[in-house]
């Protein structure tokens, strides 16, 4: 697996799928499975998880170069060292390098998991948005095997690439809402706040949301979860618009048992987001059996149907008025969260998600 910045996961979505799909992996009879991680995510001293092969390699750490020279260096490790079946690459980025494995050994066969349109993020620089496009068109006409995580990415692929390539989305564990323990230190108790789970990258559009939250009356804390990655000065923003406020909480990255409370007891989770391939944060709430407010893209669109409230995307008034409206309608909210809790226990499962995926390795291998 290259790619993503290492496992156990700290903090995104892809590193949630690449833990999730490696260790049911690693559970099978005849299968090894090696994962690359970058030092400043995972323990050097890792070297196995959940009968997983951690490898630590070196990256330039800087914005536009930790991704890349960390996929680089994986990619020729990968080849010289493990000498794998299967190389298989994660998101656009990375798929820069998969040419190489293909033109020094053919042998080994490469899958390429099309997560997100990254060159739509507002982070990135016009070169790196052509990067990660090339990326893109690369792992489109060189992989042996491609995954689409959306129904919306495999149809793009099918228009602009002209092939068909299977739809795997993430799954999604199921879970059992935990009272509020931990998380009362920030005075957070169960249905007094609002959730948001995020890295706080423009993107994501957590602007629109303090900006409506700001222009509401509620006694109900928003609390904004996840941690900036090489985007301080948005991070910096967002503080900015939320200083004067003292219900809008940042608690940061947040993990393990603090993570379960604060999704068991938002009274709804709301994403944001301009553009997304499959969030995964959405899914994890659904999963605890939260309402969702989400923009109105159409990746959010085809999660679970109609059964989220949508607002328009980047429309800081119908998002205001969205809110409004469900803060007025506890009963609506608790409706909903039942059938949302029971879409996401029947359509995402990691178990089907990995046995997909080796049906993709086994169609390249043999």
């Amino acid at each position: 697996m290259i790619g993503q910045k290492g496992i156990p996961t700290l903090f995104g979505g892809i590193e949630r799928h690449v833990e999730e799909v490696s260790y049911r992996l690693a559970e099978k009879k005849n299968y090894q499975v090696f994962v690359y991680t970058r030092g400043y995510y995972t323990p050097k001293n890792k070297k196995k998880y959940r009968k997983i092969n951690l490898i630590h390699l070196p990256t330039f750490r800087t914005k536009h170069l930790d991704t890349i020279s960390h996929v680089f260096f994986a990619t020729w490790h990968a080849i010289f060292k493990i000498k794998p079946d299967v190389i298989h690459y994660h998101c656009v980025g990375p798929a820069l390098c998969l040419w190489i494995p293909k033109l020094l050994n053919p042998r080994i066969k490469i899958v390429f998991t099309f997560h997100c349109r990254d060159y739509f993020h507002k982070k990135w620089n016009g070169f790196a948005r052509l990067s990660l496009k090339l990326g893109e068109i690369i792992g489109c006409y060189l992989a042996d095997e491609i995954i689409a995580v959306s129904l919306e990415i495999q149809e793009y692929i099918k228009d602009n690439y002209k092939k068909e390539v299977i739809y795997i989305p993430h799954g999604v564990n199921q879970e059992i809402s935990i009272p509020a323990k931990l998380i009362k230190k920030w005075d957070l108790e169960k249905d007094n706040y609002i959730l948001v789970v995020s890295r706080l990258i423009a993107h994501k559009g957590l602007h629109y949301l303090i900006n409506a939250y700001q222009e509401i009356k509620t006694d109900k804390k928003l609390v904004i979860v996840g941690p900036s990655f090489y985007t301080q000065d948005y991070e910096n923003k967002l503080k900015k618009l939320a200083q004067d406020n003292p219900n809008i909480i940042f608690l940061g990255a947040q993990y393990g048992q603090i993570l379960k409370e604060l999704f068991s007891n938002a009274y709804i989770f709301i994403h944001p987001s301009e553009q997304e391939g499959l969030p995964l944060t959405v899914l994890e709430a659904a999963s605890f059996g939260r309402s969702l407010l989400l923009s109105d893209i159409k990746a959010h669109q085809e999660i679970f149907e109609d059964l989220p409230f949508f607002f328009r995307n980047k429309n800081v008034k119908n998002l205001k008025e969205n809110l409004e409206s469900l803060l007025r309608n506890p009963h609506l909210i608790r409706q909903r969260a039942r059938k949302i809790k029971s879409y996401s226990r029947s359509h995402y499962n990691w178990d089907k998600v990995v046995e997909s995926t080796i049906l993709k390795y086994a169609s390249v291998v043999i």
